[in-house]
């Protein structure tokens, strides 16, 4: 079996770290990602962001080494979370956890 995405953007924002009541350390960050053809409706490219999840020395090296704007490259696999609400009701949602970041062109001053 094979879970692997690989996503190459630049960060739409800087990424924070925080550090939850266990000692973990995490971040989250959103990548805007250009599509490689024209929408044929615009003509223009279209973009998709992406939000990705970092634990740990991946998180940390982030946040020292990138801010908004920085181009990366992430090695993830998908996890898919479940969401309780409304006394039984369930929601799904994929969650992409990054395992390798490559810092291609980093923005930190």
């Amino acid at each position: 079996m094979l879970n692997q995405i690989i996503l190459v953007g630049r960060l739409v924002y800087d990424p924070e770290l925080r550090t939850l009541d266990d000692g973990r350390k995490v971040t989250t960050i959103t990548m805007a990602i250009q599509r490689p053809y024209k929408n044929a409706e615009t003509g223009e490219y279209d973009t998709d962001f992406i939000k990705c999840t970092l634990w740990t020395g991946i998180a940390e090296n982030t946040v020292n080494y990138c801010k908004k704007g920085s181009v990366i490259g992430v090695k993830a696999r998908l996890a898919q979370r479940y969401f309780e609400y409304d006394e039984g009701k369930t929601f799904s949602y994929g969650e992409v956890i990054a395992e390798k970041i490559t810092f291609i062109n980093t923005k930190k001053e």
